[in-house]
C-alpha cells in the first residue's frame, strides 16, 4: 500500500480508484484516501450510494497461544441510512445488533482459513458501513472488503483473494439474480450467499424454501462464477499500487515438529495398541484416555532422554525438547493417523461407516405445562426444544438502521457449559448461540404458516444439553418436532444434518462424513451443514479448513446428506409425523375478525373506550390494525370466545327483517323507548309501533327501563342513517288485545 505521510508532509493523497461491471451492477474498488494509518484499507461502492469502508490492522504476535488471534467487527452506522436511531437517551450505537453479529461471523469464515498455519499476529478486520442507498444486504461485500483490505496490507501469509456473492432466483422465468434487492429476495425460493476463491468454495449461508439440490447446483455454479471474476478484479485493483512497500509486523510460529519427534510419537501410539483405545468409547472417556496418553508420553521421553544423555560423551549436548513440543507431536500424529484410517480404511472414531447416521431418539411432549415440547437425541448431542405462543403483542420489535420492523418467528438457542461437561461462568449471549439459532431460523421459516392462516408470535427456544457435535442441527429436528407438537400447523417436518469431510492433499483422496461427532469436526477440513424436508432444501451453512471445496465435492456432499436425512427423518415421525390436530390446551386462545372501515369506530370507541373497555371486561388482549385485521388473545378460552362474539356483534351488518332482544335503556315519555339494538348501537322504538292498537298518551303505561323488547327491523334509511324498528307482537298478545276491546 501507499507508504505512510507525516503530518508536515501535505494531506492529499492520489486515491486510487478501479470500477467494473458484474450482472446488473457498477462497482468500485479504491483505496489511499480513507483510515491512511491502517496497513490496509479499501472501499467498495456501487452506482446506487452504498459504499463500505473495511480496514485491516496488524498487531503484535501474541506469544504462548496455539490459535490464529483475528477479529472481525461488522458496524453498522444509522447515519449512513439518512437515521438518527440508537439509544433514546444517548441517541449513538450501542452494542452490535444481532444482524451485524452475524454479518462479522459471515465475513470471519472464509478469510480465517486463508491465514497461513501458525500465524500469531494480531489481525482485526472492521467493516463500516459509511453510505446505504437503500435496505441491502453488506455481508458479502464485507467479505471482498476484507480480502481486499488484507492483500493491500501486503501480508504475504494471506492465501487470497477470496469474494462474496449473494444469489437470489426470479420466480418468473428462473434466471439467478446477483445481489438481490429484498424485494427480490421476498419472491426468491432461494437466498444464497456464497464465498470463495479462483479455485474452490469456500463458505456457504443460505435459506431456501424446499430447492432441490440440483437447483442449489446451479446456484453453486453461477455464484462461483462470478466469485472468480470478482476475485480477478480484485488482483487487477491491487497490481495498480506499489508492490515494493511491505508489512513487516507479520510473525509466523514455524515452530515446526522435528521429524524425529514425529516419529517417536507415532511410534509410542502404535505400541501396545495404544491407538485402538481411542477408539468406540464416548466423548469424556476419549478426552481422558487422550490426557493419560500425554502425560506418559512426557514422562517415558523424559526418563529416555536421561539415558541417552547418560550414554554420550560430555561434548555431546541432546537438543531439550519442551512439553510445548512433545504435546504437540503427539497431538498432530493422532490427528494424522486417525484421518489416515478414515481415507484409507473407512474406519471412523466410534466405528461407523461414512455414509452412518448415529441412533436417533426423539420424544415429544416432553414437558407437560409448555405449549409444546420435544426432546431430540443423535447419540451423544442431546437438545431440548420447547415452542411458545403469544399474541401480536409478543412479536419482537426490531430497530435496525433502515426501519423498524417485527418478527413473529423467533428461534433461540443456548449452549451451557455442562453441556460439554466443563465448567464455565454464564454470560450473556455469546456470537455463536446468535449462529446457531438463526441457522435453526432460517431452517424452520419455510415450513411456517403464514400469519392470515396462523397468527399466532412463535418463540422456539432449544436447550444443548449433550453436545458431541451438530447441535445446531439438533435443534432443527427439535424445533420442529416442538412446534407440531404445539399444534402449529407447519407445512412438513424439517430435519438436520452435519457433513464432514477428510481431505489428503498429498494424494488429493477425500471421504465424506454423515452426522459428524465432535472429534471428527476436530480431525476433519470440512463442516457443511444441511437442512431439508422430505422434498427439498431449506438451510445450508459450510465452513471449512482447506482452500474449499469443488463443485463435485459439493455434489456429492448433497447426494451422501439426502440419503442420510432419510434416517433422520424416519428416527422424527416415530414420534410425531405430522401436527397436533389441535393447539395445545395451555396456550392462548387467538381469535381473528376482520372489522370493516365503516365499523372500525365503533370497535375503538370515542378516544378508545370502547377497545379499552372490551379488555377490561373480558380479561383479553386485543389489537385493531390499519387494514382492518383485529386479533383477540386470551388465557381464559371461555372469555376469549365472549370477546369476540362481543366484536362480532359491534360490527355485524342490521339487516331488514332480523329480531333482537333489545333493552330499554330510555323512555321519551310521548315519542318511544331507546333500546340498544346491539352493544354501543342505540336506536329508537316509536309509540305507534309497539303494536297496540288503541292510542297510548305515554309510553311509561306500557314499558319501563330495564324490559327486554323483542323488536324487529323493518326498513333501513341509508340516507339518513336510521333504522326502523318495531315490536314484535306474539300470537298471544294479539288475543289479549282484542279481548280488551270487546
Amino acid at each position: 500500500m501507499i507508504a505512510h505521510l507525516t503530518d508536515r508532509q501535505s494531506p492529499t493523497i492520489q486515491e486510487i480508484k478501479h470500477t467494473f461491471s458484474i450482472d446488473r451492477r457498477e462497482w468500485t474498488f479504491s483505496s489511499g484516501k480513507l483510515a491512511r494509518l491502517s496497513p490496509g484499507s479499501a472501499t467498495i461502492s456501487d452506482n446506487q450510494g452504498n459504499l463500505l469502508l473495511t480496514t485491516v490492522g496488524i498487531g503484535n504476535a501474541r506469544e504462548g497461544i496455539d490459535f490464529f488471534p483475528l477479529s472481525v467487527d461488522f458496524v453498522e452506522k444509522y447515519y449512513a441510512s439518512g437515521k438518527i436511531g440508537g439509544n433514546r437517551f444517548q441517541r449513538r450505537e450501542g452494542r452490535p445488533s444481532e444482524q451485524a453479529i452475524l454479518t462479522s461471523r459471515l465475513i470471519d469464515r472464509p478469510i480465517r482459513p486463508l491465514f497461513q498455519d501458525g500465524t500469531k499476529s494480531e489481525v482485526q478486520i472492521i467493516s463500516t458501513i459509511l453510505s446505504a442507498a437503500s435496505a441491502g444486504d453488506f455481508g458479502f461485500a464485507g467479505i471482498t472488503g476484507a480480502s481486499l483490505a488484507i492483500l493491500l496490507s501486503k501480508a504475504q501469509w494471506f492465501e487470497g483473494p477470496v469474494a462474496g456473492v449473494r444469489i437470489a432466483i426470479n420466480p418468473t422465468d428462473g434466471s439467478f439474480l446477483f445481489d438481490p434487492s429484498f424485494e427480490e429476495l421476498a419472491r426468491s425460493p432461494l437466498d444464497l450467499t456464497l464465498a470463495g476463491t479462483i479455485d474452490a468454495i469456500m463458505m456457504v449461508e443460505s435459506e431456501a424454501k424446499e430447492v432441490s439440490s440440483e437447483m442449489m447446483m446451479r446456484a453453486f455454479e453461477y455464484g462461483h462464477e462470478l466469485i472468480k471474476q470478482i476475485c480477478r478484479e480484485q488482483l487487477a485493483f491491487v497490481a495498480l499500487f506499489d508492490q515494493s512497500y511491505k508489512v513487516d509486523q507479520i510473525i509466523l510460529d514455524r515452530h515446526s515438529i522435528a521429524p524425529d519427534l514425529m516419529e517417536v510419537a507415532r511410534g509410542f501410539l502404535e505400541e501396545e495398541g495404544r491407538m485402538d483405545e481411542l477408539y468406540n468409547i464416548g466423548k469424556k472417556d476419549f478426552e481422558d484416555v487422550y490426557d493419560g496418553f500425554v502425560d506418559t508420553f512426557i514422562l517415558a521421553y523424559r526418563e529416555q532422554q536421561i539415558l541417552d544423555q547418560a550414554e554420550q560423551s560430555d561434548e555431546l549436548i541432546i537438543e531439550e525438547k519442551s512439553d510445548k513440543d512433545l504435546k504437540k507431536a503427539l497431538h498432530y500424529s493422532v490427528k494424522q493417523l486417525m484421518r489416515a484410517k478414515v481415507i484409507t480404511e473407512n474406519k471412523r472414531l466410534d466405528g461407523r461407516r461414512p455414509n452412518e447416521v448415529r441412533p436417533v431418539l426423539t420424544e415429544a411432549w416432553y414437558l407437560p405445562r409448555t405449549h409444546g415440547s420435544a426432546l431430540f437425541e443423535r447419540g451423544m448431542t442431546q437438545v431440548l426444544s420447547i415452542a411458545t405462543l403469544g399474541g401480536p403483542s409478543d412479536a419482537m420489535t426490531i430497530d435496525d438502521m433502515f426501519e423498524e420492523e417485527e418478527k413473529r418467528y423467533i428461534h433461540h438457542y443456548n449452549f451451557p457449559p455442562y453441556a460439554t461437561g466443563e465448567t464455565k461462568p454464564l454470560r450473556g449471549t455469546g456470537r455463536r448461540e446468535v449462529g446457531h439459532g438463526r441457522l435453526a431460523e432460517k431452517a424452520l421459516l419455510a415450513v411456517l404458516p403464514s400469519e392470515e392462516e396462523f397468527p399466532y408470535i412463535i418463540r422456539v427456544v432449544s436447550e444443548t444439553l449433550t453436545c458431541n457435535g451438530s447441535s445446531s442441527m439438533g435443534s432443527v429436528c427439535g424445533s420442529s418436532l416442538a412446534l407440531m407438537d404445539a399444534g402449529v400447523p407447519i407445512k412438513a417436518s424439517v430435519a438436520g444434518i452435519a457433513m464432514g469431510m477428510i481431505y489428503d492433499e498429498t494424494t488429493l483422496q477425500y471421504t465424506i462424513l454423515s452426522d459428524i461427532q465432535a472429534q471428527e469436526d476436530f480431525l476433519g477440513d470440512m463442516d457443511f451443514k444441511v437442512a431439508a424436508t422430505k422434498n427439498g432444501i431449506t438451510a445450508l451453512q459450510m465452513d471449512c479448513k482447506i482452500a474449499g471445496l469443488t463443485t463435485k465435492m459439493v455434489a456429492e456432499v448433497f447426494a451422501q446428506a439426502k440419503e442420510s436425512l432419510k434416517v433422520i427423518h424416519a428416527g422424527m415421525d416415530a414420534s410425531l409425523s405430522s401436527p397436533r390436530g389441535t393447539l395445545s390446551s395451555l396456550a392462548p386462545l387467538l381469535k381473528c375478525v376482520h372489522v370493516p372501515e365503516d365499523k372500525m369506530r365503533d370497535v375503538i370507541g370515542r378516544g378508545g373506550e370502547m377497545i379499552q373497555g372490551i379488555e377490561k371486561n373480558f380479561g383479553v388482549e386485543v389489537n385493531l390494525e390499519d387494514n382492518g385485521f383485529c386479533t383477540i388473545t386470551s388465557r381464559s378460552q371461555e372469555n376469549g370466545q365472549k370477546a369476540y362474539e362481543f366484536i362480532l356483534s359491534l360490527i355485524k351488518e342490521i339487516e331488514v327483517g332480523e329480531i333482537y332482544h333489545a333493552p330499554i335503556i330510555k323512555i321519551l315519555d310521548t315519542v318511544g323507548a331507546i333500546v340498544e339494538l346491539t352493544k354501543g348501537k342505540e336506536w329508537m322504538v316509536h309509540i305507534s309501533k309497539f303494536g297496540i292498537k288503541e292510542r297510548v298518551a305515554n309510553v311509561n303505561d306500557i314499558a319501563k327501563v330495564g324490559d327486554i323488547l323483542e323488536v324487529r327491523v323493518y326498513g333501513i334509511d341509508k340516507e339518513k342513517g336510521r333504522i326502523q324498528l318495531e315490536k314484535v307482537v306474539k300470537e298471544e298478545e294479539k288475543k289479549e288485545e282484542v279481548n280488551i276491546i270487546l
